[in-house]
């Protein structure tokens, strides 16, 4: 099926008014953080401290130089203890290091800060490269690539839309941050040598879209702009195509554009002006099942049950933990996993049995796909274990939104179906 035919995005009821307005709420580590060895899919990590060592807040304690360079920072002062395993939020079990909280907060400056304005594009790609900047929205892929090879950008794209129905993290932090969120946008206008700044903001957040713009007053070329109230429309992919009605094959730069998301760009604003690496992250616990709903700031490797307590812990005996929102999030088992530098969102949901029927054959799921696949048919294949039919029904290409199990009247976890078609497609190709 060819992509954008038929309705491929959805109106979602949204619940965001539980969190938006509240200011974000500071989050203390207990005794010890686990800090996950991972980057992105990578998990090929180098170890740059050992046990026993004292390290502070900002210490380099970790990198990986597998493709791409991406150093891991401490977020607590304390000492290292080792490493071990443990359950991560891909579902995976992962190394991580651990790391003995002293109490101390001690801190101390990961690099020296960088004047955006007077340096030349290539320092600031390699200070880019050195503080660790990752996508904050996604998958955490290392944000500097993406400059490397940038020519000819059109378009430089902030990406604030924040689709999932209770995520409010970069709404809020955009508004609490906005020195930060201003310099680090302005300076990846000069990496991208960007003719213009499209901040994306839905429509319906018109005050986000006025603070944005006041900020940026001054600033010719750099806009905020609304964006429908529709799913998925925080996909690069259907942002690109809402700003500037193109499509690409493989990566938005094909078409004269980059994007990156609010909270990457003030992070790297972070970076730039106090030499502070990504070791905190502000995310969304939200859902009908945590007592408190919140945006919350929290270091790096911190048990997801902490967070929730913090935010008065769970509103019923069964709930549903989701890493990340209810959309594209993956629901984990427990609450023993850690907050990653990537992650988002925590979302607590009751746990209520659904009864599903049989698949209608009703074809909602193909016609609001957003990729333009065929859910039911990748589906049909994973019964049959036909792994030729679920390649050359491109399942490979699934974004894994979860809009497909969202819009399925008999209630069915097609999603799923096509994260099996994918991860046995994976498995073949070992």
């Amino acid at each position: 099926m060819s992509l954008f035919k038929g309705p491929m995005r959805q109106h979602i009821e949204g619940f965001k008014g539980l969190t938006n307005k509240k200011d974000v709420l500071e989050v203390q580590p207990g005794k010890e953080v686990c800090i996950p060895l991972v980057c992105g899919a990578v998990t090929n990590i180098d170890i740059l401290v050992k046990e026993g060592d004292h390290v502070c807040i900002g210490t380099k304690i970790a990198q990986c130089n597998e493709g791409n360079v991406v150093p891991i920072y401490a977020s607590v002062s304390g000492t290292v203890k080792g490493t071990k395993k443990l359950m991560h939020a891909s579902l995976r079990p992962q190394e991580h290091l651990v790391i003995e909280n002293d109490g101390k907060y001690e801190k101390i400056q990961s690099f020296e800060p960088v004047d955006y304005e007077t340096a030349d594009r290539e320092s600031l790609i390699d200070f880019m490269m050195n503080a660790g900047i990752i996508g904050l929205g996604g998958a955490g892929f290392p944000s500097y690539v993406k400059y490397k090879f940038a020519k000819d950008v059109k378009m430089l794209i902030i990406n604030a839309v924040e689709c999932e129905p209770f995520i409010t993290a970069d709404y809020r932090t955009i508004q609490e941050n906005v020195k930060e969120f201003r310099t680090g946008v302005l300076a990846m206008r000069k990496m991208a040598m960007a003719k213009e700044v499209s901040i994306a903001i839905k429509k319906t957040h018109q005050d986000l879209i006025d603070f944005v713009n006041e900020a940026f007053k001054n600033d010719e070329g750099v806009k905020a702009v609304g964006v429908p109230d529709v799913y998925p429309m925080g996909w690069e992919r259907v942002l690109v195509r809402e700003l500037l009605h193109k499509e690409y094959e493989k990566l938005p730069i094909e078409v004269g554009a980059i994007v990156n998301n609010a909270e990457t760009a003030i992070a790297f604003g972070e970076a730039l002006l106090y030499g502070q690496a990504i070791t905190h992250r502000i995310l969304t616990v939200s859902g009908h099942g945590v007592k408190e709903p919140q945006n919350v700031k929290v270091p790096v490797g911190v048990a997801a049950s902490e967070v929730v307590a913090a935010c008065g812990g769970y509103a019923f005996d069964e709930v549903k933990l989701i890493a990340g929102g209810p959309m594209m999030g993956k629901t984990i088992v427990n609450d023993q996993f850690v907050i990653d530098r990537n992650m988002n969102a925590l979302t607590v949901l009751e746990n209520k049995p659904y009864d599903s029927i049989s698949c209608l054959r009703c074809g909602q799921c193909s016609d609001h796909c957003p990729a333009g696949l065929q859910p039911v048919r990748i589906a049909q294949a994973v019964k049959t274990n036909d792994k030729s039919a679920m390649e050359r029904l491109c399942a490979m290409d699934c974004i894994e939104c979860g809009l497909c199990t969202y819009i399925c009247p008999s209630r069915l976890d097609v999603t799923e179906n096509v994260r099996k078609a994918k991860r046995q497609l994976a498995m073949a190709k070992k």
